[in-house]
């Protein structure tokens, strides 16, 4: 249950403020909700699945070894987030189309949404946090499914709360935290590596 927790909570607080929430957000302006929620969950799964496969494969190497990956992992999203959350630029993001959603099939829709998170998530901060976590914590299924939940929940409000979740939150600032949360378990991982 901790590694579900964990992987929950991670996941969660770098998501929010992450570009797969505007793709998400803009996808949903221009295609029908329930395609989109289908084919962005379809990409987390597999996004997801990948990870903990990875994050499994570095479970077989020595311990130094991996608190050394683990921790350059997090040091990678960590310079990420920061490098968003600091960088110059509009606080609301990009502006979505003013048109309304467009009535494509649903696969059709499913599939554009599918093709363009699945991309958008690879070296995400989240894809290495979960690869990092199955490292440390073990139970692969657990992590896996608190970071699938994390994902989908994301997923849920940028489609069903659409632009208004970008006028509530400050994204900068949330990637900023998760920036030095990230940069603290990469400390973390390097002081195991004494213990």
């Amino acid at each position: 249950m901790i590694a579900l927790a964990s992987a929950f909570g991670l996941v969660l607080a770098v998501e929010l403020p992450d570009k797969t929430l505007v793709a998400t957000l803009v996808l949903t302006t221009r295609f029908r909700a329930w395609p989109v929620f289908a084919g962005v969950c379809a990409a987390f799964a597999l996004q997801c699945v990948i990870a903990v496969a990875f994050g499994s494969m570095l479970t077989l190497l020595p311990d130094a070894l991996v608190s050394v990956l683990v921790a350059v992992m997090f040091g990678i999203g960590s310079f990420m987030l920061l490098r968003e959350g600091f960088r110059e630029g509009d606080e609301a993001g990009e502006d979505a189309s003013r048109s309304g959603p467009t009535q494509l099939s649903f696969l059709r829709s499913a599939l554009t949404s599918f093709g363009v998170l699945f991309a958008a998530e690879w070296g995400d901060a989240s894809q290495l946090a979960t690869a990092g976590l199955v490292a440390r914590i073990g139970n692969p299924v657990a992590v896996g499914m608190g970071a699938f939940v994390a994902l989908v929940s994301v997923a849920g409000l940028a489609v069903f709360l659409g632009a208004k979740i970008r006028s509530r939150i400050r994204p900068k600032l949330i990637q900023r935290v998760a920036g030095f949360v990230f940069a603290g378990f990469a400390v973390f991982a390097l002081a195991q590596l004494m213990w």
